[in-house]
């Protein structure tokens, strides 16, 4: 995790198209440079619990997992979670990877156990578990690991966006 820096906020605000909100770090940063998952705070500003701690915000890969989603791969991903005991332990596990480091930020009592991404045991969010697998490491998220797989290099062509003016440090 590293902290958000002026330009960071500029460029998230760019790739989400609106002002991030309540961000606690930097999951995880491009080949490029720019942030592509952001941790978010487990209780917003107005006081909304909010349980996507990763939430992916390169809009490349957002698109292109979009792609993966309509093309029925969660629904293949939740049954093999039925058919494949190690990978449902392996999700499980992911699981609690996630719910772990949203308790390190700050525990919410309203979403205490509840993850993302349809984690433990189906398959409802490939944009969740590309992000933990972003934040966490490969390794984590088993299924998340399978949607970075897939989307290969997504930075390939240069990054995703650049803010119209990048605030600059006066000093």
């Amino acid at each position: 995790m590293s902290p958000v820096e002026p330009r960071d906020e500029a460029v998230i605000e760019a790739q989400l198209g609106r002002p991030p909100r309540n961000i606690h770090g930097i999951g995880h940063r491009c080949p490029c440079g720019n942030p592509d998952v952001v941790a978010t705070e487990p209780r917003l500003d107005d006081g909304t619990p909010f349980p996507t701690t990763f939430y992916l915000t390169c809009p490349r890969a957002a698109s292109m997992i979009g792609t993966l989603e309509a093309s029925g791969l969660m629904k293949e991903m939740s049954e093999r979670l039925e058919s494949d005991p190690d990978l449902a332990a392996a999700y499980r596990t992911a699981h609690e990877a996630y719910l772990a480091f949203r308790t390190s930020i700050g525990e919410v009592p309203e979403i205490a156990g509840v993850s993302a991404g349809g984690m433990p045991t189906r398959v409802k969010c490939l944009h969740v578990l590309a992000g933990q697998s972003l934040a966490q490491g490969r390794g984590v998220n088993p299924l998340g690991d399978e949607v970075l797989d897939l989307l290969g290099q997504f930075w390939a062509d240069g990054p995703c966006v650049a803010p119209a003016e990048t605030p600059t440090d006066p000093a």
